[in-house]
């Protein structure tokens, strides 16, 4: 006799109410249920075994609509039934509810847990799922200018693929099913995803010792645009780089790696359980990075099937083509391979990483001797923005002079000191574009200058304006 298992199940007698069961195997692997047979594994025999040989299969078939083989056994003069369940490549209802077999326990599945079960189901991916009521007009113009800068650049699109309009470049990506635009188009390129997908943001929190919370960002827009702006608002806003020097090279060097850190968020978007309406969430401690995101993790993965080699199988496999077409990542399932590689180059250990249920983590560790930069005779940034968030007054007769854009640039700037472009774009609300044509006007008016160094440096008010607004 089989012992109770995943797949096997044992019952007494029969009840109407083992049809849950049924449906469980039959949305799981499939099973056996005996009938006859009491939870110690004994058998103890049924007395009416002929007539549920023709009521059950009835049954499941009426109210299941599947099919299952009934076979009556016997032993020591007592008979039981041995009732085979084959798992079903549909989902299979009882009387509207959605039953699974987990371990020896029946699963009622509801919300998140039955949505992903019914879309593994029927084979449409989540991020494929048509979203009614949204036209390729209300798409944000921004991404999908940042999206043909990219693509182009990394050259898995050419010119001629991008000169399409937008309807013919969604629809080249698989974006567009039956006229409607998927979820993976609205969270790519809308400009307010959380209006259909909640929680479709990333958060970036600062904390010193326990739960500390020193300052926090939310990140939002579409998924292009997040991809084009997190990394430089984490190692622009929330990193400090140690300063070296060879010869007369100034050398910058973050406590982790930044292609690590890129890849890792990037592998965050693409694989995240948007369902969950749970935001990626960025922790940066002084020595240490955690990135979090809910997801649905590969059936028979584990945390060592990620450190080795492994083939690509993202979750949202729609939104992970547009961006392995605009050069954020690759389709070889190479990423955890790169995020050691970056780290290795820059004397930090692996990564690791947490599997929950629900949710994966990976932690960065700062490279060991990290410090805290020094000025070495170059222009201390931290002292230019203290000095400036001081002093927030602005001159009045200043800003007479200047546009509503350039305006709003200046302001941000006065209250924002070191922030570059992409910051800045996301503080005062402005597109990218606008606000670099901003500070080019305010450049040439001398009201604005950057300090710094490429990687580091940022915008700041002029030091003679500055001492302007402070007296």
């Amino acid at each position: 006799m089989d012992n109770e298992s995943q797949n096997i199940e044992w019952k007494e007698s029969w009840r109407d109410e083992y049809l849950k069961w049924i449906c469980g195997m039959a949305n799981a692997q499939g099973g056996k249920l005996y009938i006859g047979i009491n939870d110690r594994g004994k058998i103890t025999g049924i007395s009416n075994a002929k007539r549920l040989m023709e009521d059950i299969p009835n049954k499941v078939r009426d109210t299941l609509g599947i099919i299952v083989d009934v076979n009556l056994l016997k032993k020591e003069n007592l008979e039981y039934l041995e009732i085979i369940v084959n798992p079903s490549s549909y989902p299979i209802n009882y009387k509207g509810e959605y039953h699974y077999r987990s371990g020896s326990t029946k699963q009622l599945l509801k919300g998140n847990a039955l949505t992903e079960f019914l879309v593994s189901r029927t084979g449409v991916k989540w991020d494929a799922v048509p979203v009614d009521n949204v036209s390729i007009d209300e798409l944000d113009s921004e991404s999908f200018e940042i999206f043909r800068k990219e693509a182009l650049k990394s050259g898995r699109m050419t010119e001629a693929d991008l000169t399409m309009n937008n309807d013919e470049l969604l629809d080249s990506l698989g974006l567009i099913t039956n006229g409607k635009l998927k979820r993976a188009a609205v969270l790519l390129f809308h400009r307010h995803p959380e209006k259909w997908i909640t929680g479709s943001y990333i958060k970036i929190g600062k904390f010193g010792k326990g739960s500390d919370l020193q300052y926090q960002d939310e990140l939002k827009g579409s998924l292009i645009l997040q991809a084009d702006r997190v990394i430089d608002l984490i190692y622009l806003k929330y990193l400090k780089a140690t300063i070296s020097y060879d010869h007369d090279i100034r050398i910058e060097t973050y406590p982790f790696a930044r292609e690590a850190v890129r890849e890792a968020v990037y592998n965050a978007i693409i694989h995240k359980f948007y369902s969950a309406s749970v935001p990626i969430q960025i922790r940066i401690e002084e020595d240490a990075m955690y990135i979090s995101n809910d997801c649905v993790f590969p059936t028979g993965w584990t945390k060592e099937t990620l450190m080795e080699r492994h083939r690509s199988m993202p979750y949202n496999p729609d939104i992970a083509n547009t961006f392995f077409r605009a050069g954020y990542v690759e389709t070889w399932g190479r990423g955890i391979q790169k995020i050691c590689e970056a780290c290795h180059a820059l004397g930090a250990s692996d990564p690791e990483y947490t599997i929950h249920p629900q949710d994966i983590m990976i932690k960065f560790a700062a490279v060991s001797g990290h410090t805290s930069p020094k000025s070495d005779n170059m222009t201390d940034l931290k002292t230019v923005k203290n000095k400036q968030s001081k002093h927030r007054h602005i001159d009045q007769s200043i800003l007479s002079t200047l546009s509503i854009n350039q305006q709003v640039v200046y302001k941000t700037i006065s209250e924002n000191p070191g922030l570059r472009i992409p910051a800045l774009s996301e503080i005062s609300g402005l597109k990218k574009n606008a606000v670099e044509a901003a500070i080019r006007i305010l450049k040439n008016k001398q009201l604005v200058e950057f300090i710094g160094s490429n990687r580091q440096g940022g915008y700041f008010i002029r030091s003679d304006q500055s001492d302007k607004n402070t007296e």
